[in-house]
Order: structure tokens, then sequence, then C-alpha cells
């Protein structure tokens, strides 16, 4: 009996080698919460930007066409990005030198590389539709987008991030049947919904 107990101990062991190897598990939670608040105070920018005094949950009939404007938005939303990635970063090196792991394997590279594939095709596929006036579809292109990318990593890191990749792809196909609240729907898809999935992948993995 002893003997089947030590043997199974060791295949555990053995299989929690292998998914180290073979994923990612560095990724922080809580980053995924922060990048949440920044997406949020990002929002509120832009509607001070763009929207104000007008209610953002009141149909918007026309375009923004300002270059000044458009740059402004550009601008907050490459903080929002940078921010995010500069704070994920940290958080991870962080968990892993906790754990006593590489923050860069292969299982990080190979994840890197699947996000940037739909994330760099859908930021150029984004400034296509600015540059074309297409602006009611920037949001839900870029849901869209940013979702296919995390279903992409998912395979590599944990599988909260799929779920969390189809949740962004509902989201972005919704604001494309319902224009003129893209900025509502941003605000829940990169917003809210990285609160609530940095705080279940916090309470999980993290603790």
């Amino acid at each position: 009996m002893k003997e089947i107990q030590e043997y199974e101990k060791d295949l555990a062991s053995i299989r929690t080698m292998m998914e180290r190897s073979a994923k990612f598990i560095s990724l922080s939670g809580l980053s995924g919460v922060l990048a949440g608040l920044y997406a949020l105070a990002g929002a509120a920018a832009a509607y001070f930007t763009a929207h104000y005094p007008i209610s953002p949950l009141k149909f918007r009939i026309f375009s923004i066409r300002e270059t000044d404007t458009l740059l402004k938005l550009v601008i907050i939303a490459s903080l929002v990005l940078g921010a995010s990635l500069a704070t994920g970063f940290w958080l991870s090196a962080k968990k892993a030198k906790k754990q006593g792991l590489k923050l860069w394997t292969s299982s990080s590279k190979r994840m890197l590389v699947n996000i940037a594939i739909p994330l760099v095709s859908g930021g150029l596929f984004i400034l296509i539709l600015l540059y074309t006036d297409h602006f009611g579809l920037a949001a839900p292109a870029s849901l869209i987008f940013y979702g296919l990318a995390l279903i992409q990593g998912s395979a590599n890191t944990f599988d909260e991030i799929r779920y969390l990749g189809f949740s962004e792809i509902i989201l972005g196909l919704v604001s494309a049947l319902i224009p003129g609240y893209g900025l509502i729907f941003w605000s829940l898809g990169f917003g809210v919904l990285h609160i609530v999935y940095g705080t279940i992948m916090y309470n999980k993995y993290d603790k």
C-alpha cells in the first residue's frame, strides 16, 4: 500500500513538472485586475475627450473626424496598453521568482508568438479602419482580435484565458451589431472582464 502511495506521488510530481514545462504558469491574475482598472481609467479619459457632455449611453449618430481628437484617443489607448504590458511583465517576473521559475521559457516564448500574430494584425486592421473613416468598427475589431489572441495564447497558459477570449469575441460581435456604443463595450471588455477574470485567477493561482 505504501509503495502505491509513493508511486502516485511520483506520478503527481512528474505531471506537475510536465505542466510547468508546457505552460506559462507565472502569469499574474493581479496584472489582469490592474489592466482592467487601467482600461476603465482610459475609457473615462476617452469619454471626456470625444463624448462629453453627451452621455456614453446615448446613441452616437456622428463620427469622430477631428485629427486632434483621433490622435488623443490613440495616445490614450497606447498608454493603457503600455501600462498593462509593463505591469503584467513586472508582476509575472515577481511571481516567477517567488515560484523559483524562469520567466522566459519555451512556453512563454510560444505564448508570446501566438498572441502577437492576431494582436499585430488586429492593430494594423484598426489603423486601416480609422484611416478609411470606419470609426464605428474600431472598438468591435479591437475586442474580437484581442479575444482571438487570448484563445491562441491559452494553449500555453491557464484555461481561464481561453474563456476570457471567447467572452471578448462575443462582446465584440454584439458591439458591431449595436453601433454607437463602442466605448461602453470597450469598457466592459477591457475593463470589467479583465477585473473579473483577473480576480478569479488571482484567487485560484496566486494565493
